[in-house]
């Protein structure tokens, strides 16, 4: 089941890009120097990883004719044309991780520009960390605009990663269940996630997290709606489950407190009320817009029982 999205809701961040991402010139050496050399082409500034606002929106300059080309990314070409380009970090030190700054930035700047940020952080933290072969250790140079890098010695192809995290509510009896990390913000709670392991479905990932974060077995998963997550690359899969009962057997590592939540405490919630029974994630976090969706879904059900 997809998700038709409410008017009256904004996506969630990094979702929402308008560039072609013109596959075609990537490959192409002659189409790609072209895109380069156009007068109209524009570089996204970035501060290391890091998003540079201005007068709301991302910063975006003419490139320098003296740039070069193999030093840059080929992010696609916006709806006016332009080919839009990031320039690789020569060294991030240990600048790789989210800051207030890069999380913050979709409160700032319009949806299609945070997608545009996201696609570029990625990619641009790929690279640093992706600079040498790791089939036999020798340097690798990007190619095809910047999306793979090929190494000097053994020719390997290495290609920019994305790693699926799956994001799930069960829900039992007109509830679902919320836990929360050591370390989050005061009464902060959220859905439970995890990464996808190889060999492994949306719906046995989902199954799995949740029955090793609090000891709830689920049934009949749902996809409900994806988001990229660029800190560093991953895809954020956002499914609804039913669980087969509401025991709760926690793993302290994981999760420092799980509760079950109504409706009405989710509602609360989401309306930032500061009675509600738990605080939660932000608007641009995936799992912000999957509790919205369950409270349409619980909506809905009432309307036609």
């Amino acid at each position: 089941m997809h998700e038709t999205p409410r008017a009256d809701r904004t996506p969630p961040g990094f979702v929402g890009g308008t560039l072609d991402r013109v596959d075609h010139v990537r490959t192409n050496p002659a189409l790609l120097a072209e895109a380069f050399a156009d007068s109209s082409a524009r570089r996204l500034v970035l501060d290391g990883l890091d998003p540079v606002e201005a007068d709301g929106h991302l910063l975006l300059e003419p490139i320098n004719r003296q740039a070069l080309l193999a030093d840059h990314v080929l992010l696609g070409v916006d709806p006016e044309q332009r080919p839009i380009f990031v320039r690789l970090a020569g060294d991030l030190g240990g600048n790789l991780g989210p800051t207030p700054r890069s999380r913050g930035i979709a409160g700032l700047i319009p949806a299609e520009e945070v997608a545009l940020y996201g696609t570029a952080r990625s990619l641009v933290h790929w690279h640093a960390r992706h600079r040498f072969c790791a089939v036999c250790g020798a340097a690798t140079q990007p190619v095809k605009a910047g999306w793979s890098r090929r190494c000097d010695a053994c020719a390997a192809e290495h290609f920019p990663r994305t790693d699926p995290v799956v994001i799930m509510l069960a829900q039992h009896h007109g509830r679902v269940l919320l836990g929360r990390q050591h370390g989050w913000p005061q009464g902060r709670y959220s859905a439970l996630a995890g990464f996808v392991e190889p060999g492994e479905t949306i719906e046995e990932a989902v199954a799995r997290e949740t029955f090793e974060e609090a000891g709830v077995r689920v049934r009949a998963v749902r996809y409900v709606m994806s988001q990229p997550w660029p800190f560093p690359s991953s895809l954020m899969i956002a499914c609804l489950a039913e669980a087969e009962d509401d025991a709760l057997r926690l793993d302290p590592t994981e999760i420092e407190a799980a509760f079950w939540c109504d409706a009405d405490g989710v509602r609360a919630a989401l309306a930032g009320d500061p009675d509600a029974p738990f605080l939660a994630p932000p608007p641009m976090a995936v799992a912000w817009h999957l509790l919205d969706h369950w409270l349409g879904e619980v909506v809905t059900a009432d309307a036609s029982a």
